[in-house]
C-alpha cells in the first residue's frame, strides 16, 4: 500500500456491512422489518439487537419499514404536494465535518499504533499516515478550536473542541503503547478496550512505592545478567539485557493473576532470558544455577541437558493466595514448546472442573522472529478456542529485540507489518508496547491479563526492546549490524533511565545504585531473589508421580476382566437410546459389536477397542483419544460417535456410549482435532506429562503423517526423560500398512520410532489382533510403568476375520510380545522345522496363506508384537523350541532400509542358536516408503512373501 492510500479508508471499504454489500444488507433488513422470520438466524440476532438501540432523536421509537414511506415520498413529489427545501451550505460544512470528526476518531483506534513511540532504538522515521492529520479531512487551524460532539469516546466529556479531542487521541494511541484491537468482531470487546485506553489516555498512575518496584525488578534482571557477565565470562546464557522490563512485566502478571483467583500459571518460553526468568520470577536459588556454570550440579539423568533448557517449579506468595509456578522444560527448536504448555493447562484445568480457565493461566513467551517464521505458531492459535484445546485464552508476550540471530532487516524477517500479525487470525488484541518504559509496560500486562480473564481469548504484549549482546554471549553482532549495535551501544539501559526518572520525581538520588548494590550482594551470597517463594505448601491438585518412577517394562498387569464385567460392559456400550436413530451402517457395527458382547461371533478390532476404554473408564481410568476423524476413525471401524440421522440441528443429536458405562465413570472424551499433526501431538503430550492417569492417545489419520509432528517425537516423546526426568505415557496410534496405496497412505515410518529407541525410553509394538489392542491400551494404564507407547495400528486388518479374536482371550491371558506359532499340527513336529520365519504387523497373515498353499510343514512363523524393549527372553524362548531349524528369516513389507530389520537383526542374532543362518525377505532398499503403482505393488508382495520360503540370498549372517 503506497503512502498516498488510506489505510483506514481501505480498512473500511472491507468490512462486511459496507461496499458492494450495502444494498443487500438494506434489502434484508427491509425484509425483516416487513417479517422478522424471513431472514436467516444469524441476521435475525443482529437486526433484533439493533432495535434495543435508541432512535437518532434519543427516543425507544421501534424502526418501521423503509419502503412504503420512500415510495409515498415519491409519489407526492410527482404530484407536486412535497417541497424540498434545500439546506445551507453552512449547515452541509457543518454535518460533513461532524462525519468526519468521527472518521478521524476512528482512524486513530485502527492505526493509531503506527505513530506510538515504540521504538527504543528509533531507528525509523515515523510513517506517512494521512488519515492521522486533521488536514485529511478537510479541517484547518481555523476549526481547532471548534467543538464537536465525541459521546462515543471514553474522554469524559460529551463534547470536545477539534484540537483537544486530537492530543486526546494522540496521547491514547500514539504514547508508548501502541493497541490493535480494531479487527474484532465483537463490539464488547472493542468497547471494552475503548472504555480501558480512552479513559486514563494509557497512561497508567502508579505510586511511588509500586514505582520502586517496578525498579526493583529491573534491577534484579540487569544486576544478574551482569552479574554472570563478569563471573562466567563467555559462557552461553542467551542474555536478557536490553529487555529488563520483561522481568517486571512477569512479576506484574502473576502477582495481578492471583488477585483474579489464578493458582496455577504454566509458562512456555525459549532460551532468551530464561535463567533470569529462571531466579527472578521462579525463585531457583542463584547457588543452584551458579553450580551448573561451574558443573558442580548433580548429573543424574543419562543425558540430561543445558541450563537455559531447563524447567523449574515454584510457589509464590500473591495478594490472593499461593500460585504455583511452571516453567516446562524445552528443547532449542523454537516454538515448539507453545502446545506443550497448553496441553498441560488443559490436564491442570480438566482435573480442577475449570473449563473455562479461571484457575489455571498459561504463559507463552516468544521472540520476535520466531512468532513471525515458525509455523506451530498458527497450528497452536487454531487449537485455541475448540472444545477440545481450549485453555481460557493465552497471555502471550513478545520480547521483540528486533533482531533474529542475525537478521533485522524487516524486508528480509517477515511479510508482515508486525512480527505478531499472525494472531489476527483469531482476533487476538496486540499490545505494542516501548520497552524503554517500564510503567507502560506493567500497565499493558494488567490489561492483558484483564482482558484474558473477562473474555477467555489469546492476547499479546509486544515489548519492543533491543539485544544488547549477541545472539549468545560468543557472538558479535556488529559483523551484520553495524549501525545497530552503534546505537545500542550508546544506549544507557532500561533500568538507568527509569531510575533517572525516579529520581527527577524525587524518589532519590541514589535509589538506583542502592538496588543495585543489594542485588549484588544477594548474586553473592547465592541467595533467594523472589519474596517470598513458598517452601512447605503443596496444593491440593499436585500430582503424585512417585508411584510412577522406577518402574520397568517388564513389570507384570492384570490385562484381563471377568466374564461378567465383560457382559455387563459391552451391552452398555452396545445399547443405543430410543430418540438416537443411527445411520443403518452404523447400526450394523453396533449389532455385531452386542453379539460379540455376547459371544457369539468373534470380537473384531473395533470392539477390542471400544472394550479397552470402557473397562478403563470403569475402573476410574479417564481416557482421552484425539486426532484427526478419530470419532468415527479414518477407516469407519470406530463410530465411537453415533450421529442422530434425524437430528435437526447441527449442534445437537450425538451420543456417544463410552460416556455411559456407568454412573461413576471416569470421563471418555473423543476429540476430531483440527488438521494439524504438530501442534495436536505437541498438546496431548503436555496434557499427559501432567496427567498419569489418563490415557492419552493421539492418532495420526495415516501414520504416515506423523512425520508433520517429528519435532514433538524426537525432542519431547523419545528424549524427555533422558534430558529432562519427565516421564510420561502418552499413545500414538499410527496407522501403518502396505496395501497399495501408494508412498504417503503405506508407512507409518516404523524405523524411525527404532532409530529413536535406546534407554528402555518408549514402547513400540505393532498388534496384529483385537485382544492384543485391548490388552495393549489397558496394560498402558493399569501398569505403573509411563513409558510413550507407540502403536503401528493395522488398516486392512480392521475387518480381516483372521485377526478377529474368541472372547476367552479377552477375559484371560495378556498382552503377548512374542506370538508363538499357531498352528498345533506343525508346532507337534518342533523336531522337523526346518526354518523359522520372524515377522510383525499383517505380512503375518500373507505368511500363513503361503506357507498353506505350499503345504511347508517344516516352517513356523513367530509374530513380534514387541519391537522395543525387544522381548529377548520370549523371543528366546521360542527359538529353542526348533532346535533344528537352520535357517531363521526375518520377512517385513517395508523396504530393506526401512521397517525393523536393521534394528532387530542384532537383536535376532543374539538370540540365534550356534550354526544358524539369518536372512532377510523383504522390498528392495528404496527413497520412498512405498510405491504408487497398484501392479508393482502387488508384485513386490508376492516376491517378498516368496521369498521367505525360498533359499537364502543376499545378506546372511551366520551364528
Amino acid at each position: 500500500m503506497s503512502d498516498t492510500t488510506s489505510v483506514y479508508q481501505a480498512y473500511q471499504g472491507n468490512t462486511y456491512l459496507f461496499g458492494g454489500n450495502a444494498p443487500y444488507v438494506e434489502e434484508m433488513y427491509e425484509n425483516y422489518l416487513v417479517n422478522p422470520g424471513s431472514v436467516p438466524d444469524t441476521w435475525r440476532e443482529y437486526f433484533d439487537a439493533l432495535q434495543h438501540v435508541p432512535a437518532v432523536d434519543g427516543s425507544n421509537a421501534k424502526d418501521v419499514p423503509h419502503l412504503p414511506v420512500v415510495n409515498a415520498f415519491a409519489e407526492r413529489a410527482k404530484q407536486g404536494g412535497t417541497k424540498v427545501v434545500g439546506a445551507t451550505s453552512a449547515d452541509s460544512e457543518m454535518g460533513r465535518k461532524r462525519t468526519a470528526v468521527q472518521q478521524l476518531i476512528s482512524a486513530y483506534r485502527n492505526v493509531g499504533q503506527r505513530w506510538a513511540d515504540l521504538d527504543p532504538l528509533k531507528r525509523t522515521e515515523r510513517p506517512a499516515i494521512p488519515e492521522l492529520e486533521a488536514s485529511f479531512y478537510g479541517f484547518s487551524d481555523a476549526d481547532q478550536e471548534t467543538v464537536f460532539n465525541t459521546s462515543n469516546t471514553f474522554f469524559g466529556k460529551e463534547a470536545m473542541p477539534l484540537r483537544e479531542l486530537i492530543n486526546a487521541l494522540r496521547e491514547t494511541y500514539c504514547g508508548s503503547i501502541g493497541v490493535e484491537y480494531m479487527y474484532a468482531t465483537d463490539q464488547n470487546q472493542k468497547r471494552w478496550w475503548q472504555e480501558r485506553l480512552e479513559t486514563i489516555r494509557s497512561k497508567p498512575s502508579f505510586g511511588p512505592d509500586k514505582q520502586k518496584h517496578i525498579l526493583d525488578r529491573l534491577t534484579a534482571a540487569e544486576g544478574l545478567e551482569r552479574f554472570l557477565h563478569t563471573k562466567y565470562v563467555g559462557q552461553k546464557r542467551f542474555s536478557l539485557e536490553g529487555g529488563e522490563s520483561f522481568i517486571a512485566a512477569m512479576d506484574e502478571l502473576i502477582q495481578v493473576a492471583g488477585t483474579k483467583g489464578v493458582q496455577e500459571i504454566v509458562i512456555g518460553m525459549a532460551h532468551r532470558g530464561r535463567l533470569n526468568v529462571l531466579v527472578n520470577t521462579l525463585g531457583k536459588m542463584p547457588k543452584d544455577l551458579f553450580a551448573e556454570f561451574d558443573h558442580t550440579a548433580p548429573e543424574e539423568l543419562p543425558a540430561g541437558d543445558v541450563k537455559y533448557h531447563q524447567g523449574f517449579s515454584s510457589d509464590v506468595s500473591t495478594p490472593g493466595g499461593p500460585v504455583h509456578l511452571s516453567l516446562a522444560f524445552n528443547p532449542s527448536h523454537l516454538e515448539i514448546v507453545n502446545p506443550v504448555v497448553e496441553g498441560s493447562v488443559r490436564a491442570r484445568m480438566d482435573r480442577r472442573a475449570d473449563p473455562h480457565g479461571k484457575q489455571v493461566l498459561p504463559v507463552l513467551v516468544h521472540g520476535d522472529a520466531a512468532f513471525a517464521g515458525q509455523g506451530v505458531i498458527q497450528e497452536t492459535l487454531a487449537l485455541a478456542q475448540t472444545r477440545g484445546y481450549s485453555t481460557g485464552g493465552t497471555v502471550h508476550i513478545v520480547i521483540n529485540n528486533q533482531i533474529g540471530f542475525t537478521t533485522s532487516d524487516p524486508r528480509d524477517s517477515r511479510s508482515t507489518l508486525y512480527c505478531t500479525d499472525v494472531v489476527k487470525m483469531i482476533e487476538s488484541p496486540v499490545l505494542h508496547v516501548n520497552g524503554d518504559d517500564p510503567e507502560a509496560v506493567v500497565f499493558a500486562t494488567q490489561l492483558a491479563l484483564e482482558f484474558r480473564m473477562e473474555f477467555q481469548k489469546d492476547v499479546v504484549v509486544d515489548i519492543i526492546c533491543f539485544r544488547k549482546l549477541g545472539h549468545n554471549e560468543q557472538d558479535t553482532p556488529a559483523l551484520t549490524q553495524p549501525l545497530m549495535y552503534k546505537t545500542i551501544g550508546a544506549h544507557p539501559g532500561t533500568r538507568k533511565l527509569y531510575a533517572d526518572k525516579l529520581a527527577t520525581q524525587g524518589l532519590g538520588e541514589t535509589l538506583g545504585d542502592d538496588m543495585a548494590k543489594a542485588y549484588r550482594a544477594a548474586m553473592d551470597a547465592g541467595k533467594h531473589t523472589v519474596d517470598p517463594v513458598l517452601t512447605n505448601f503443596k496444593s491440593k491438585y499436585a500430582v503424585d508421580w512417585s508411584p510412577f518412577l522406577g518402574k520397568k517394562w517388564t513389570d507384570a498387569g492384570d490385562t484381563a476382566i471377568p466374564l461378567a464385567e465383560w457382559k455387563r460392559l459391552s451391552e452398555k456400550i452396545t445399547t443405543i437410546p430410543e430418540g438416537v436413530t443411527p445411520h443403518q451402517l452404523v447400526k450394523k457395527v453396533y449389532d455385531d459389536r452386542a453379539a460379540m458382547g455376547r459371544g457369539d461371533i468373534p470380537v473384531d478390532w473395533g470392539m477390542g477397542e471400544h472394550m479397552a476404554f470402557a473397562s478403563l473408564v470403569a475402573s476410574g481410568f479417564p481416557v482421552r483419544l484425539s486426532g484427526e476423524d478419530c470419532g468415527r476413525g479414518t477407516f469407519t471401524h470406530r463410530h465411537s460417535v453415533i450421529h442422530d440421522q434425524k437430528r435437526e440441528k447441527w449442534d445437537t443429536g450425538t451420543y456417544v456410549p463410552l460416556q455411559n458405562v456407568s454412573e461413576n465413570q471416569a470421563p471418555f472424551v473423543v476429540i476430531d482435532s483440527i488438521l494439524s499433526e504438530e501442534a495436536v501431538l505437541g498438546f496431548e503430550y503436555g496434557y499427559a506429562s501432567n496427567d498419569p492417569n489418563t490415557l492419552v492417545i493421539w492418532e495420526a489419520q495415516f501414520g504416515d503423517f506423523a512425520n508433520g509432528a517429528q519435532v514433538v517425537i524426537d525432542q519431547f516423546i523419545a528424549s524427555g526423560e533422558v534430558k529432562w526426568g519427565r516421564v510420561n505415557g502418552i499413545t500414538l496410534m499410527l496407522p501403518h500398512g502396505y496395501e497399495g496405496q501408494g508412498p504417503e497412505h503405506s508407512s507409518a515410518r516404523l524405523e524411525r520410532f527404532m532409530q529413536l529407541s535406546a534407554d528402555a525410553n518408549m514402547q513400540v509394538v505393532q498388534p496384529t489382533t483385537a485382544s492384543q489392542i485391548f490388552h495393549v491400551l489397558r496394560r498402558q494404564m493399569v501398569r505403573h510403568l509411563r513409558k510413550p507407547l507407540i502403536i503401528m495400528t493395522p488398516k486392512s486388518l480392521l475387518r480381516n476375520k483372521d485377526a478377529t479374536s474368541p472372547l476367552s482371550e479377552f477375559t484371560k491371558g495378556s498382552f503377548q510380545t512374542v506370538i508363538p506359532e499357531q498352528n498345533e499340527a506343525i508346532d507337534k513336529k518342533a523336531d522337523k522345522i526346518k526354518r523359522v520365519i520372524a515377522c510383525s504387523g499383517k505380512v503375518y497373515y500373507d505368511l500363513v496363506k503361503k506357507r498353506e498353499e505350499k503345504e511347508a510343514d517344516d516352517v513356523v512363523i513367530l509374530r513380534v508384537e514387541q519391537l522395543y524393549p525387544f522381548p529377548h527372553k520370549a523371543f528366546a524362548a521360542e527359538l529353542k523350541k526348533y532346535p533344528n531349524a537352520t535357517d531363521i528369516v526375518w520377512c517385513q513389507d517395508e523396504p530393506q532400509n526401512q521397517g525393523a530389520w536393521f534394528f532387530v537383526q542384532h537383536y535376532i542374532h543374539e538370540n540365534m542358536l550356534d550354526g544358524q543362518k539369518l536372512g532377510y525377505s523383504g522390498r528392495a532398499a528404496s527413497a520412498s516408503p512405498a510405491v504408487g503403482y497398484s501392479h508393482l505393488h502387488q508384485e513386490q508382495q508376492k516376491a517378498l512373501v516368496d521369498g521367505a520360503f525360498a533359499k537364502l540370498k543376499g545378506f546372511v549372517l551366520t551364528k
